[in-house]
């Protein structure tokens, strides 16, 4: 298919070009955690330059690099009861085979290192969403990926309260309309798998390669529509909804397929979709979810190495999705009533920058979310930080890679005044 080939070259050519950059080490973090994040970014690119000789359009299969171990010290441990869990199964399953601490709760290095080590996420998109979760929802060098972790695994640079973990992040981070969690207005939580949303996207008739990008996005578009439908506060904000929902789904596809020779993109099955979202039972005895209990399924493998999700990879999925439904990228939500999405002036929004049509063309719709994260940031991390100049930096830092790679028209303001309308946008911007 052209468009697949189109992604594998692209992400293979961005791999090297997306190279860790050597601003990104102006973290504020130790010299000893800015080596370890050097040296894994060194290690990933001299083996995606490795593998890339003489197989320069295809991804390839190699079982002794891309097995991911499900034995020994990765060994599948369900969680205990002070270890956190939260709505992201790929982290869940990370936590719980030790590829990140199995209390969870990791450091902005175990994230790049586990997530590039269990499903190879290229480094410029683990970095940027290691340090987001850190400034926004940790102290700056760790976070949780479920809720509120205790004061002795967090320090205290400058924070003003207990960092809420992904699990209170909601319309920073998490948002709504996931595959499997809930709604937070809706349900009251935004964690808890939410079984007839797992069960009908595991009826979703199947594409290619399974539960691929072919079934998962008319997915997306049946949960976008059921928010409208039965969440009076749906709002589909400018990064989680734009940027974070997406990744929902492409992620789900592009990380837990397993990948062998004759599917060297990946396979997703029925069986490797439930180990994942810690689901068993069947459609006809019925699907039981056991909570925090995420598995990485034995005798899977992981993307080939020079064939890393990178953040152009990923901008061409989310491109992809909203020409196909543009409804994805209308900015907006219900207002106070079921049935009443409506959706704010993109042109006021962002000084003229871009509009509703210019969102689908090219790098525009990603663009734009990062760069209203990197607007809105500072009355945000207000909230968070005595003070934001150390948490502001650190976000920019990481930013600023992702703008270099994607070439971003420059957006100076953003007026949100609009998002007085929409009551589920109350708390986020």
């Amino acid at each position: 298919m052209k468009y697949s080939s189109c992604l594998i070259a692209l992400a293979l050519y961005s791999t090297e070009i997306a190279a860790f950059p050597s601003h990104m080490f102006d973290l504020s973090m130790s010299e000893e955690e800015k080596r370890s994040i050097a040296n894994i970014a060194t290690t990933i690119e001299a083996e995606a330059k490795s593998r890339r000789a003489g197989t320069p359009l295809a991804p390839g299969f190699s079982a002794s690099e891309q097995y991911v171990s499900t034995t020994g010290a990765n060994a599948f441990v369900p969680p205990g009861p002070d270890d956190l869990r939260g709505p992201c199964p790929g982290l869940n399953a990370m936590a719980n085979h030790a590829y990140i601490p199995h209390n969870g709760v990791a450091t902005i290095t175990e994230f790049i290192q586990g997530t590039y080590d269990v499903f190879g996420m290229g480094t410029d998109l683990a970095t940027f969403l290691a340090v987001y979760g850190a400034v926004f929802d940790g102290d700056l060098t760790s976070w949780s990926i479920g809720g509120p972790p205790s004061s002795s695994l967090l320090s205290s640079i400058g924070l003003l309260g207990t960092p809420q973990g992904i699990s209170g992040s909601h319309n920073k981070y998490e948002a709504d309309v996931s595959p499997t969690r809930p709604d937070l207005y809706e349900y009251g939580n935004d964690y808890k798998v939410i079984l007839p949303q797992f069960e009908e996207m595991y009826a979703q008739p199947l594409g290619p390669n399974g539960y691929d990008l072919t079934a998962l996005t008319p997915f997306r578009a049946s949960r976008f529509q059921q928010s409208i439908d039965n969440n009076p506060y749906f709002f589909n904000a400018p990064f989680s909804g734009v940027l974070v929902q997406p990744a929902a789904y492409t992620f789900i596809y592009r990380f837990m397929s397993n990948k062998s020779e004759e599917y060297p993109e990946g396979y997703l099955d029925g069986e490797v979709l439930k180990s994942f979202f810690a689901i068993t039972g069947d459609p006809d005895s019925g699907f039981t979810w056991t909570e925090g209990n995420e598995r990485i399924p034995d005798n899977w493998y992981k993307r080939a190495i020079g064939d890393e999700y990178t953040i152009p990879y990923f901008n061409l999925d989310l491109t992809a999705a909203a020409v196909q439904y543009p409804q994805f990228l209308d900015v907006g939500g219900n207002t106070g009533k079921t049935n009443t999405f409506t959706g704010v002036d993109i042109e006021n929004l962002t000084g003229g920058v871009y509009n509703l049509q210019t969102l689908a063309q090219g790098n525009n719709a990603a663009c734009f979310a990062f760069e209203f994260a990197q607007q809105a940031a500072p009355d945000l991390l207000k909230g968070l930080f005595s003070s934001i100049t150390q948490p502001l930096s650190q976000l920019n830092d990481a930013l600023g890679t992702v703008f270099s790679e994607l070439s971003c028209p420059q957006l100076k303001s953003i007026d949100t005044s609009q998002f007085s309308n929409y009551p589920g946008a109350t708390g986020a911007y």
